[in-house]
């Protein structure tokens, strides 16, 4: 038999379910996941084809670079949490100067992540400009297709995380009450980020790290 979480308000019985937005996107993200490990398995079939391909053209990857880049992204996942622990008390904005941060509200936590998300892809532009003037491009080998395919739909997830949290900021400004609805749209989105921040770092080793 399976229990259901009852609490009243005012006399009335209320059923605490979990969020339906909350648990579609949870769901969506599970065929992210799918998607995701489909190109894991392009990248690898490639390579496991062409070893002395990878071999000759991996040289080319600026890892000290990729790793600074990396870090920016990873340091997102932290700022968009704090933006959520913020918009689980109900916080919009901040509550002193911009420069005491421990007081900021979900708007300043998401602008500071959105800046870093932003910087994070501006990285990953320059990185494919010094490529393909070295000659690694989309067409030039299976290295460059797999590269290619690979981090470039990772970056078109990542602009995705970036227009939802523009439009997580909007409606903040929008609304005149900051309410429990706002909140759950700021987690939803922290969600996603989240989880192309942990693709991210398996791309990372994989493409970077991994010999």
């Amino acid at each position: 038999m399976t229990s259901t979480s009852v609490s009243h308000s005012l006399g009335a019985p209320v059923v605490n379910r979990p969020s339906v937005v909350a648990v579609g996107t949870i769901v969506w993200l599970g065929s992210e996941v799918m998607f995701f490990a489909g190109l894991f398995a392009i990248y690898f079939t490639l390579r496991s084809t062409s070893p002395q391909l990878w071999a000759v053209v991996s040289p080319h990857l600026n890892v000290p670079y990729a790793l600074a880049n990396t870090l920016v992204l990873v340091s997102s996942s932290f700022t968009a949490q704090f933006g959520v622990f913020a918009a689980e008390r109900l916080q919009k904005s901040r509550t002193g100067t911009i420069w005491q941060f421990w007081r900021w509200g979900m708007v300043e936590w998401f602008f500071l992540t959105y800046f870093l998300g932003a910087v994070f892809v501006t990285g990953q532009v320059f990185e494919y400009a010094n490529l393909v003037s070295e000659g690694v491009t989309l067409q030039s080998s299976s290295y460059g297709s797999a590269f290619y395919l690979t981090t470039g739909f990772h970056a078109l997830h990542v602009t995705g995380g970036l227009i939802a949290m523009l439009l997580i900021i909007g409606r903040a400004y929008a609304v005149k009450v900051f309410t429990h609805k706002e909140a759950v749209s700021t987690i939803v989105v922290s969600y996603y980020w989240h989880f192309v921040d942990v693709v991210w770092i398996g791309l990372f080793l994989v493409i970077y790290v991994l010999k």
